[in-house]
């Protein structure tokens, strides 16, 4: 319970376990680097200039090589987080393991890369993944929370994400957009997916997902397991990034059920005097 409780809460919540994720070595990605090294033996220079300065979609990239990179980065990770958690072999790994379950580590590290991979393929800008003091930047968390509401179905993470590609392909401020994400209109959702992590992590994962998984290789999450259980996952949050104003050129927004609109109110407006 300690080891898990990053944040000190006494709870075991999806801060937790994003936040033992992005601790592992190697799991934070670089956007331009990536970028660059997806691109590179497909597209001219400046095509990918524009995709790292922009977006693909921007760059005029088809959607059909983009989806095809983003099945290969899925199946990549699907199958690095299948095998003995790479951070054991790093240096400080195994005192990493030590504090940090790393069967749970591994499973949602991974997990966490091929989110960012997706995002960026689809649109999304970089998010800040460095972590100031032992917290990360809310929005970045609240974004990453809702991710992992889209890749397990948790209600209202698919039309958050959507109002969320929708306000950067839009031009909302950024001031704007964290506002929503932290205080404002987006800031419910993310608050009911974290909900339903808590109460749904803690009976599936430690009563019977990671307690069967562990004794397949000694310690480290059952490979046969993970790698039926994380391509579905992440499969979901394609399908969701697929389709919205950021990756789509006929992306029409009205059609959104239940649309959130990000506007600036006196709500906001305090809440961004009061910092």
């Amino acid at each position: 319970m300690n080891a898990v409780d990053q944040n000190g809460n006494g709870e075991i919540d999806i801060e937790d376990i994003i936040v033992m994720g992005l601790r592992v070595p190697g799991i934070r990605i670089d956007r331009s680097d990536f970028l660059q090294a997806e691109l590179q033996s497909k597209f001219p220079q400046e095509v990918i200039e524009d995709a790292i300065a922009y977006n693909p979609l921007h760059a005029g990239i088809s959607r059909k090589v983009i989806d095809k990179i983003a099945d290969a980065v899925i199946q990549h990770e699907r199958i690095c987080v299948s095998g003995i958690s790479a951070a054991l072999g790093t240096p400080g790994g195994i005192a990493m393991a030590a504090t940090i379950p790393a069967d749970i580590a591994q499973y949602y590290g991974y997990m966490l890369r091929a989110t960012q991979k997706l995002m960026y393929l689809y649109g999304f800008p970089a998010i800040d993944m460095e972590e100031k003091g032992h917290a990360f930047d809310s929005e970045t968390m609240n974004i990453l929370i809702i991710c992992m509401g889209v890749m397990y179905g948790a209600a209202g993470a698919n039309n958050a994400l959507k109002a969320v590609a929708k306000a950067l392909a839009s031009g909302v401020e950024k001031q704007l957009l964290r506002m929503a994400l932290t205080k404002g209109t987006i800031y419910p959702i993310v608050k009911s997916v974290a909900k339903w992590f808590s109460v749904n992590m803690t009976k599936q994962l430690f009563a019977g997902f990671f307690k069967k998984a562990i004794p397949v290789v000694g310690g480290v999450i059952g490979g046969g397991v993970t790698y039926l259980s994380f391509k579905p996952c992440c499969d979901k949050l394609k399908a969701s990034l697929q389709n919205t104003m950021l990756s789509d050129p006929d992306y029409h927004p009205e059609d959104d059920e239940g649309d959130i609109l990000i506007v600036e109110t006196e709500e906001t407006q305090t809440a961004e005097e009061n910092g």
